[in-house]
């Protein structure tokens, strides 16, 4: 026979967890309405983490969360992401208009290519990997879609009517030559001679001999010596290992004395020796190339990738705006209004994150 007063008390247990259930959904905090869709605290701060996870400071954050540095860097993160995430609910809600949707074929390929690319050959090593990332294959596989559908609704909305003209390939070849142009290089050998001392006081004595014994190395070298060989017997320069090869290296990340020294130079001419920080310095140009520009009809293919990205750019940047225009966004917290704002801003300021 039941306990009457054991009933009861099962009963009040159960009901008292079912008005738990209801309370958590309640105050669960909606951050944004995006056309009726809501975003919430929870979602704001699974998002939070997983932008520290990838910065290496999501560790910190839990283990430390009162860090200051953590915190800012929070700050510098979530205008980013309430923007993207904005972005991405009217993407997805685009594509569910569309019709847009991922079939179980493009899923299982999916699935094939992840397994393949990070060489996991069974089922229990592949639910391992997914534990590690704290993620069920429910959660994979709605992540997957929303990469699926947000790609279908890219392409078909902004990619596919794009085209790149032969003007438009001229325009870019001659506004970014540079892009397209092999810097000038140079291919050294040193020998340095150290003047002994902490390199704070100068010891005239040091320093003078430093110098004689540079200049007859020079003549040494001058002479008909070989340059490498003496590089290797004599430097004091790390560069002695590799009987004092430098480069090839570009001239225009010498020093602007250097740069003109090296220019007045032939290959196989050694240079005076030259007074360095903490020693002296004697070079020899092994080699020499000019800069050289690659003709359009070389580099077309390259041009086209690149004109074609910042056309897709610009053009999902406007797509954007025009979904943001029409949609009903509404914000539910002050603060993730604010760092939207900022969102916005830092987007129009610098390149799309």
């Amino acid at each position: 026979m039941l306990n009457p007063a054991r009933c009861a008390a099962v009963a009040a247990a159960l009901l008292a967890g079912m008005l738990a259930v209801v309370h958590a959904e309640i105050v669960e905090q909606v951050l944004i309405k995006v056309n009726g869709e809501l975003f919430t605290k929870t979602e704001l701060e699974e998002r939070q983490v997983g932008a520290l996870r990838q910065m290496g400071q999501a560790a910190d954050l839990k283990n430390n969360p009162s860090d200051a540095q953590l915190r800012k860097a929070l700050d510098d993160i979530t205008p980013e992401l309430v923007v993207n995430v904005v972005d991405e609910m009217l993407i997805l809600q685009r594509g569910k208009e569309l019709g847009y949707k991922m079939s179980d074929e493009q899923f299982q390929s999916y699935l094939e290519n992840i397994k393949k690319d990070s060489k996991i050959e069974t089922e229990e090593q592949f639910q391992a990997a997914l534990k590690q990332e704290n993620m069920t294959m429910a959660d994979l596989k709605k992540n997957v879609e929303k990469t699926i559908v947000m790609s279908r609704v890219q392409q078909n909305e902004v990619v596919g009517r794009l085209a790149v003209s032969e003007a438009d390939s001229r325009r870019y070849y001659e506004v970014h030559a540079k892009e397209f142009t092999t810097p000038q290089s140079i291919t050294l050998r040193e020998i340095f001679v150290t003047v002994p001392g902490d390199g704070k006081t100068l010891n005239v004595g040091l320093d003078e001999a430093a110098r004689e014994k540079a200049n007859q190395i020079r003549q040494r070298a001058v002479g008909g010596e070989a340059f490498d060989k003496l590089a290797a017997e004599v430097s004091d320069a790390p560069s002695k290992a590799n009987a004092g090869l430098i480069g090839p290296l570009n001239l225009s990340e010498l020093s602007p004395d250097l740069q003109k020294l090296v220019e007045g130079m032939k290959a196989g001419e050694i240079s005076p020796v030259l007074h360095a920080q903490k020693g002296y310095q004697i070079l020899k140009l092994e080699s020499s190339s000019l800069a050289e520009t690659l003709p359009f009809d070389q580099a077309r293919d390259q041009i086209s990738e690149k004109v074609f990205a910042e056309k897709r750019k610009a053009e999902f940047d406007k797509y954007l705006t025009k979904l943001r225009a029409e949609a009903i966004i509404e914000f539910k917290n002050m603060d993730i209004k604010k760092a939207y704002q900022v969102g916005l801003e830092r987007m129009k300021a610098g390149p799309a994150q």
